[in-house]
This record gives structure tokens, C-alpha cells and sequence, in this order.
């Protein structure tokens, strides 16, 4: 009886734990869908650095650099942790760190762009210098 709940406890343990990665892949959306949600007034973070962000931007995002020091802090001052944010960066790699500290830090609704900025503009979609 024992290792028949051991084994239901793993089961239900792995269950969440895998819910837990569909969830975040959810929240992983092309660049349609972030046109969409752009176009519906979600507000927009920009992850990258200030040089990056002088090459190139979409419009309307607000820069908070990840790899600075305090960007939990700055993203809670430019942002409302309890509204929905996209989250971008060059190509993927560093959204999903900055995804990661937002979410931890209370964000609730935190949405990554596939690809990041190569993906938006490989889709012919406009970037601001």
C-alpha cells in the first residue's frame, strides 16, 4: 500500500511539474500573436542593452536591460506587475531570464516573443531606430 501511494505521489508530483512546463510554453508567443497583444495594449519590454536598443526597438517597448544590475526593481517601476507584459529580447536567450526574475518577483502575466527581435523583423514587421 505504501508504494502504491509513493508511486501515485511521483505521478502527481511529475503532473505538476510538467503542467508547470506547458504553462510557461503558453506563454511563448510568435510574432502574430505578440502583434495582436501589442495591438490590444499589452505594454512591452524591451531586455536587450542600450546599444541594441539605439539599432532598433518596436515600438512602444520600454528598455530594461536584464544583465544591469536592479532590473527586477526598474521593471516594477516601469511596469504593473498585475497586468500582462510581452517581454523580448535579441533572439530569445535573455527573455527568458528576464521572464523568469518577473515572474518570481509577482508578475503574474508574463508573455516571452519566440525569437525575440530577429523573429519580428525576419516577419517583416517594423522596427523604430
Amino acid at each position: 500500500m505504501k508504494s502504491l501511494f509513493a508511486v501515485v505521489a511521483f505521478g502527481a508530483l511529475c503532473g505538476s511539474v510538467l503542467a508547470g512546463d506547458e504553462a510557461a510554453k503558453e506563454k511563448l508567443v510568435t510574432v502574430e500573436q505578440a502583434e495582436q497583444k501589442l495591438a490590444d495594449g499589452m505594454p512591452l519590454l524591451d531586455a536587450r542593452t542600450r546599444e541594441e536598443w539605439d539599432e532598433g526597438r518596436l515600438k512602444g517597448a520600454v528598455l530594461v536591460p536584464v544583465t544591469e544590475d536592479g532590473f527586477v526593481e526598474k521593471a516594477k517601476a516601469a511596469l504593473d506587475p498585475a497586468k500582462p507584459v510581452l517581454v523580448y529580447c535579441r533572439s530569445g536567450g535573455r527573455s527568458v531570464k528576464a521572464v523568469k526574475e518577473l515572474r518570481d518577483a509577482g508578475f503574474t502575466r508574463v508573455y516571452e516573443l519566440k525569437g525575440g527581435i530577429l523573429a519580428w523583423e525576419a516577419a517583416g514587421k517594423p522596427v523604430e531606430k
